[in-house]
């Protein structure tokens, strides 16, 4: 127990003195590895990080980023919001439901937040600031919906969570498409409740006619994700091979739409390089990290002293999603999943809770320090894009963090959200 406190002591003290969080891995880990004594057998450090970057299950990282940045580049954004005005803008408070909507449906085809934020953040920003919704609620409310992107597959941090605990992918995709329809829903009743008493405008009711043109726009995002799920459960491609597929998809919309030209794609494949990168990055120095540990059986230790203080499952899913939510305050989600899922799977084992429902509750318990101070990526992102103010969009957000709390709640007391339909189409887990 004293390596980890020392490694991911010093691995907190480095990220809170601004050294960047894949450094601060990896000098946490070298440092650790010295502490102890094992100094002298420095090539461990390179043979660690190539055994956990060099892992063929990873590969489909870098081609679910690099297809959301494709569906971001040939503008599908815009024919998803779209799509989602012409079907619920009528409604009072309509474009703040086309908010949570095209969220939604933009997550079945980027797999993360952050792409969600920069590809749907300044149009719905735009639009509702047009009609007289307050900018900070505006992009509050975008930054909030997003959450629901690394929920929904094909999901860029659920396989990070399937390499970890080594679960199927097919498993954790299927089972995050519940989760991600009871997160959107939470929000829908959130907005429904608010407009009672704060006034929202709806907008003017689609004819059939423009519903009917509006789907067909919208047609290549609704069915991206049911050709990469259909691709992977049914068997018929690995999760890398559905990236690839997602590609070359996005590739053939973009040429349909004469939509994407070489600047596009030269941005889409910088952006998703650098974004690859850095995963694998901090995959390979935590590798360190995780060998440390076992070697020193620092997971067995804190799964003894847990299962010591703790003798039930709801306290310690309870503890588990308190301890995330603050972590994730501080802590990109990626890091904070490598680092504590060594730690928290054999109590979670112990205490008989399904990993694929744990996968589901790591994810989303972390993702809330996207949009909550001090680190709130998505919150500096949201800023930069949309003008507000960090300051104020920090606060206007809190209320919008009660429907995804409550999904999460709900989640961890009820495994059947969670585990109903990989059951239902792959059969119980073995």
């Amino acid at each position: 127990m004293t390596l980890g406190l020392i490694v991911i002591g010093g691995f907190i003290l480095l990220m809170l003195l601004g050294v960047p969080v894949t450094m601060a891995i990896g000098a946490g880990s070298i440092f650790g590895l010295y502490w102890s004594g094992f100094g002298s057998q420095g090539m461990v450090v390179p043979q660690q990080i190539l055994d956990g970057a060099a892992k063929p299950a990873l590969l489909a990282i870098p081609f679910f980023i690099l297809a959301g940045n494709l569906m971001n580049a040939i503008g599908l954004t815009d024919r998803i919001f779209n799509f989602a005005l012409a079907l619920v803008g009528h409604f009072r408070a309509g474009l703040a439901y086309v908010n949570v909507i095209a969220s939604l449906l933009f997550s079945g085809v980027s797999g993360a937040a952050t792409a969600d934020i920069a590809g749907l953040g300044q149009l719905e920003v735009k639009a509702m600031r047009a009609r007289g919704y307050s900018p900070e609620f505006a992009a509050a409310l975008t930054v909030a919906t997003s959450l629901v992107g690394p929920i929904v597959p094909p999901s860029i941090s659920l396989i990070v969570y399937a390499w970890l605990a080594n679960e199927s992918v097919a498993r954790l995709f299927l089972a995050g498409i519940v989760p991600g329809i009871l997160v959107a829903a939470s929000f829908i009743a959130y907005i429904r409740v608010v407009s009672i008493w704060v006034p929202m405008p709806r907008e003017p009711r689609a004819d059939l006619k423009g519903i009917g043109r509006a789907a067909i726009e919208g047609l290549p995002a609704l069915v991206a994700p049911a050709i990469i799920m259909g691709a992977i459960v049914f068997g018929f491609a690995t999760a890398t091979e559905a990236g690839v597929i997602a590609c070359a998809y996005s590739l053939l919309i973009g040429l349909a739409y004469r939509s994407l030209d070489m600047k596009k794609l030269w941005t889409a494949f910088v952006e998703s390089t650098v974004l690859s990168a850095l995963i694998m990055m901090i995959i390979g120095f935590s590798q360190i990290m995780g060998w440390l540990f076992a070697f020193e059986q620092v997971p067995q230790a804190f799964a003894s002293g847990i299962l010591d203080a703790i003798d039930s499952r709801a306290v310690f899913l309870g503890f588990t999603i308190v301890l995330l939510v603050v972590i994730g305050c501080f802590m990109e989600a990626s890091p904070a999943k490598i680092i504590l899922l060594p730690l928290l799977l054999p109590v979670a084992d112990a205490f008989g809770i399904d990993r694929v429902q744990f996968g589901m509750i790591i994810t989303l318990a972390l993702l809330l320090g996207i949009a909550t101070p001090p680190l709130g990526v998505g919150l500096y992102l949201m800023s930069a894009v949309s003008g507000v103010r960090f300051e104020k969009l920090a606060i206007a957000i809190l209320p919008l963090m009660i429907p995804p709390i409550v999904a999460l709640i709900l989640i961890a007391t009820f495994p059947q959200i969670t585990l109903w339909l990989p059951d239902l189409v792959m059969g119980p887990a073995q």
